[in-house]
């Protein structure tokens, strides 16, 4: 296309606009967009933007390979903490609470190098961490909450991993697994895991089972009014004294209560606190089985009937 051409298709479309510019002033516009169209002007535009374009690709390659990077030292950073950790003697619930910190601390800045690596300043992206920090905060006060019940755990140790707990609150229990920085994991007698927030844990009543070396067994039986009471306490106290896992202490067994229908029976003993429900169990079945062979009644629920003739 020729200039004349061109510059009438250039007054043709100025007038059907209603553009009052003569055609010999919109020669020099016309002759302006020809330069920008010519093949060595679009030419020079892409010589311009590759470069940028390699660069760009290569910032994204070397941003990959520091985040690559990066996760390995992070990694290998985490392995020497806990070895030093482990030299120190301190509580595994401490140790493993400074490792889940370290690790969010580490990742944080990784992602910054990366975003740096990319070409984004990152005071800028600090400025604006900061400026949102209070609004998240707001919006993370359960999390705020559940990091700092989980640093007074660590300091008052109220458990450790390996207690034996119950949170008196939800009446969920089980054996310290982990005590990260939000929450603390509990493994249920039948091997389920409870997760469960530090802020409850801080904030709440909990019974530590295991803190203690021993723990008191109570046992109850109940017998009839019509058995011997003399010789069930006799065969009673028999029982505990035989319980291989019980400690030196004296025996005790005594009359609890007159209820209803029965004698209730009591008798306590101490033994080493991991065998307390071995203990329990045991002692409970050899009662029955003594107390029937020596003809004590255990009463049950049981319902009489008379028929008048």
């Amino acid at each position: 296309m020729n200039k004349i051409t061109s510059f009438y298709l250039l007054q043709k479309v100025l007038l059907a606009k209603g553009n009052a510019k003569t055609a010999t002033d919109n020669l020099a516009e016309l002759e302006e967009l020809q330069k920008i169209a010519e093949p060595g002007v679009l030419k020079g535009y892409l010589d311009d933007f590759i470069p940028f374009l390699v660069d760009f690709a290569v910032r994204v390659l070397i941003a990959l390979l520091i985040y690559a990077i990066g996760k390995r030292v992070i990694k290998w950073l985490r392995k020497l903490l806990k070895r030093a950790l482990e030299r120190t003697g301190l509580d595994e619930g401490v140790c493993q609470f400074l490792d889940s910190f370290a690790k969010i601390i580490l990742n944080v800045v990784l992602v910054l190098a990366v975003i740096n690596q990319l070409g984004v300043a990152t005071t800028s992206v600090v400025a604006v961490i900061g400026s949102a920090g209070l609004t998240a905060g707001l919006a993370l006060q359960g999390s705020l909450s559940n990091f700092a019940g989980g640093v007074l755990i660590l300091l008052f140790k109220p458990f450790k991993v390996g207690d034996y707990i119950i949170e008196d609150t939800h009446k969920n229990e089980g054996i310290v697994s982990e005590i990260m920085i939000f929450y603390t994991k509990l493994v249920t007698a039948d091997n389920r895991t409870v997760v469960i927030p530090n802020g409850m844990l801080a904030n709440s009543s909990l019974t530590n089972v295991t803190q203690q070396d021993r723990r008191r067994v109570d046992l109850y039986v109940g017998i009839s009014y019509e058995s011997d009471m003399k010789k069930a306490k006799e065969l009673l106290a028999e029982i505990i004294a035989q319980e291989e896992s019980r400690l030196e202490e004296e025996i005790v067994v005594f009359v609890d209560a007159l209820e209803d229908s029965s004698v209730r029976l009591g008798g306590r003993l101490w033994v080493p606190a991991s065998d307390y429900w071995q203990v329990k169990w045991r002692m409970t079945e050899r009662i029955k089985e003594t107390f029937e062979e020596n003809q004590i009644e255990i009463p049950y629920n049981k319902m009489t009937i008379s028929v008048k003739q």
